[in-house]
């Protein structure tokens, strides 16, 4: 082999290992790991070299996050600062039944998004996770000189599985002795495509007409239209979203002309409210009444899971939040299905979390007090 074939073979083996890198990395950003030190690629497109494995973690406004480092390490210790909307999901879910320690994080320090720099440096954080949707408030981290790494909720077009798989893509690269990766996305794939399976060929004139009740007060009513994870959840169970022709961004506020016009057949209830099914059927709430709802005469209100947090975004409960409103939605076609079983099975497989069949059931019986923060 003569000297230039062998140079021509070496730069193609390259540009091959290269190419393959950069696969690999995908849209959950990419890593470089010294041993000492890790270099990430975080959602929001910046760089960013920290420590491997961190010690002391603070978690910003990306409120899910804090539940799925539990899990991710099947403990709360590393967790030394969060939101007061993130602890009151753990104080009256199951997370802190599971992870006591999680209730000792410090949640003083940030208002919203408005956090007190000197408040934060007490805390010593190794790393800051923050939403990358706020672009303010990652450049005061940066420029407070915190290791600050970006997550992001909408990037993938508020899919809760793919969202849920990127992120514990880039934690693994930061925390690689506990990497989670592939299975995350082979379970919840697993979960996904059996629900697929049975809703696919489901008419469209049989679909069910569900509708979202995000929040819910005296002076609120605000569902998810077409850009909303309300979207994702409807069109993943092979339903309709009532609300699909609204194309603002996040949560909607509507009037209840608007829902006597669409006159769902389902009612789904987030944590994001602390109102209950009850409350719709005994019009307990402002001055609202749901009386006339097909949904609402025929009992068909249900209040969103509550496991490790608030289920109606993505999070560890995802998988399992898509097949319980699956089954709810279209019962007959799940008959088989044993929720209780499907949760203690995931959370064993995929996070090597034990959970009697009390707690996996609470899971489905959330509490109003959930939603305090909101």
């Amino acid at each position: 082999m003569n000297k230039y074939f062998k140079k021509l073979v070496c730069f193609i083996t390259i540009l091959a290992m290269v190419f393959t890198l950069a696969a690999c990395a995908g849209d959950g950003g990419s890593a470089e790991n010294t041993g000492d030190t890790v270099t990430v690629t975080d959602h929001a497109g910046y760089e960013v070299t920290l420590p491997v494995n961190p010690e002391r973690i603070v978690v910003c406004d990306i409120v899910p996050l804090p539940s799925v480092l539990s899990v991710f390490f099947d403990s709360a210790e590393k967790i030394v600062g969060m939101t007061p909307t993130s602890m009151s999901a753990a104080e009256n879910g199951l997370l802190s039944e599971l992870y006591p320690e999680i209730l000792n994080a410090e949640t003083s320090f940030i208002n919203g998004t408005d956090v007190n720099v000197e408040e934060l440096l007490l805390l010593d954080p190794d790393v800051v996770f923050y939403s990358a949707g706020t672009a303010a408030l990652g450049d005061l981290l940066r420029e407070s000189g915190f290791n600050a790494v970006g997550i992001s909720v909408n990037k993938w077009d508020y899919d809760c599985i793919e969202t849920l798989e990127n992120w514990i893509s880039l934690i693994s690269q930061i925390f690689p002795d506990n990497d989670k990766t592939d299975a995350v996305a082979e379970y919840s794939n697993k979960v996904y495509d059996l629900v697929q399976s049975r809703v696919k060929d489901i008419p469209e004139d049989e679909k069910e007409e569900i509708f979202f009740l995000f929040k819910y007060g005296e002076t609120d009513l605000m569902t998810s239209g077409t850009n909303f994870f309300g979207q994702w959840w409807a069109e993943s169970i092979g339903a309709i979203n009532v609300a699909e022709e609204l194309t603002q961004e996040n949560q909607v506020s509507i009037n209840m002309e608007q829902v006597y016009a669409w006159d769902p057949e389902m009612i789904f209830i987030s944590n994001f409210t602390s109102a209950m099914p009850e409350d719709l059927y005994n019009n307990t709430v402002g001055n609202y009444n749901w009386s006339g709802i097909e949904a609402v005469e025929e009992k068909e209100v249900y209040k969103m899971p509550l496991g490790m947090y608030r289920s109606y975004t993505p999070g560890a409960d995802t998988p399992i939040t898509l097949l319980w409103m699956a089954k709810t939605v279209y019962p007959e076609l799940f008959t088989d299905i044993d929720i209780i079983e499907y949760t203690i099975d995931y959370y064993e497989t995929v996070f090597g979390v034990t959970l009697t069949e009390e707690q996996a059931a609470s899971i489905f019986s959330p509490a109003r007090e959930a939603a305090a923060g909101f």
